[in-house]
């Protein structure tokens, strides 16, 4: 049960029109906020593991993992998420995005 906001004299004060609807999206912004965030951090980490393999530059990182992404029309951080579990605990990467990364890494080869 949800109180109404009391004025001094106590009596209830009625929501303002459009305060729930106003409400539903502040809360669905936040989560698709908290969702950027996560997938944000999975894309950097998957970047540093290609940088660390393959001896790219950050942005070269970043370009391989967005051509495999076009090459097997896979979001990006799906192929980002692949990546890291690759890297963790070295379970194998789904065959398309081993074949998208590859091809990737022959088009954006490592920049000095």
């Amino acid at each position: 049960m949800t109180s109404q906001p009391r004025p001094h004299n106590g009596r209830h004060h009625p929501h303002p029109p459009g305060r729930d609807q106003q409400v539903a999206r502040l809360e669905k912004e936040v989560a698709q906020l908290r969702q950027a965030i996560a997938s944000h951090a999975t894309i950097d980490q998957a970047i540093g593991i290609l940088i660390c393999l393959h001896q790219l530059t950050p942005d070269d990182g970043f370009t391989v993992l967005r051509v495999a992404s076009q090459l097997t029309n896979t979001k990006l951080h799906t192929v980002a998420d692949a990546v890291l579990g690759w890297a963790q605990s070295r379970r194998p990467l789904p065959t398309p995005i081993k074949e998208a990364l590859e091809e990737a890494l022959r088009l954006h080869p490592r920049t000095d």
